[in-house]
């Protein structure tokens, strides 16, 4: 047994002095990412899409630990321009990441366009995220051990990226489509572990994902019977939100965590359990869908890295 596979939130090595950015971070995976990380001493940063639920999280994690150190901001990932205003409100109060926890994430909603004219799986998942790893990197520079960790999905092996189709105007499915997204996530997050090695960067790209786990992904935007299926015939299969957050946290914080890797859950067919490195699908690690998919990001996000490309 690996020394990953039996890793629990409590080996987690002392946040003290370091701070964190996560997404989504008030509720599911994030609010259980940053409760832990809170635990050991982390100043967490809140990216919240919804404000005042934010707000309600940080309470209800201060009354649980009185000297948890929380700040909450608003972030619509599905929006550039909050996205942009999101990093500009960091760079002018001066605050430095270390870790930056790609975390939110929307699942099967039926098809919608963002104001920017994006699919919201797409535009909320990737473009968002894509953008924001952009926009606080040069923050993140001279951080000790500063980290990016993106969180993929199980998904990302039937995923394709339709890239005659970004929007679904021909046909959209739900699934499919974030399916999409998530396989974007994966080929993002290796693509940027290759462009920061060639670089020289200290920063670590990683990747993480939570097996099948109870978060309110399920019910929150699938309709139909996506939801029933996954909102309600097999959610009593799931585990805890803080079981599928193991995984992100140490891809976030173990000292033993590699760039470029994927860690999740070791059960069976990687549904729940402890985390270890498992595989990236070889779709996710295609350099000319990740260099395409790359270029195409910059495109549509109007965010450039200062990174070269990887021949």
């Amino acid at each position: 047994m690996t020394r990953e596979s039996r890793w629990r939130a409590d080996q987690m090595p002392d946040q003290d002095g370091r701070v964190f950015v996560v997404t989504g971070a008030n509720s599911g995976l994030g609010l259980a990412t940053t409760r832990a990380l809170a635990r050991k001493g982390a100043r967490v940063v809140l990216a919240v899409r919804d404000e005042e639920k934010g707000r309600r999280a940080a309470a209800q994690l201060t009354s649980e630990q009185a000297r948890a150190r929380l700040e909450v901001r608003p972030l619509d990932l599905s929006d550039m321009a909050s996205v942009r205003a999101f990093a500009d409100g960091l760079k002018a109060d001066g605050m430095h990441p270390d870790v930056l926890v790609n975390n939110a994430g929307l699942m099967a909603p039926p098809r919608t366009l963002t104001a920017d004219g994006h699919e919201v799986q797409f535009a909320a998942n990737h473009l968002g995220h894509f953008a924001l790893t952009a926009l606080l990197l040069e923050l993140m520079a001279g951080s000790d051990d500063p980290r990016v960790v993106t969180v993929t999905s199980a998904n990302h092996r039937q995923g394709q990226i339709f890239f005659d189709d970004l929007t679904g105007e021909r046909k959209y499915a739900p699934m499919g489509y974030y399916n999409q997204s998530k396989l974007a996530n994966a080929l993002f997050g290796w693509e940027l572990h290759r462009r920061l090695s060639a670089a020289g960067s200290r920063v670590r790209s990683v990747l993480a994902h939570p097996g099948y786990s109870s978060t309110g992904l399920q019910t929150s935007a699938p309709v139909g019977r996506v939801k029933f299926v996954f909102g309600r015939l097999l959610l009593p299969l799931a585990q805890t939100s803080e079981q599928g957050a193991l995984p992100q946290l140490y891809a976030a914080t173990d000292p033993q965590a590699r760039g470029g890797e994927l860690y999740g859950p070791d059960g069976m067919g990687e549904l729940r359990g402890a985390p270890k490195r498992v595989e990236l699908a070889p779709r996710a690690t295609d350099p000319a869908a990740a260099g395409r998919l790359w270029q195409l990001s910059e495109e549509l996000t109007g965010v450039s890295f200062a990174l070269p490309a990887v021949v």
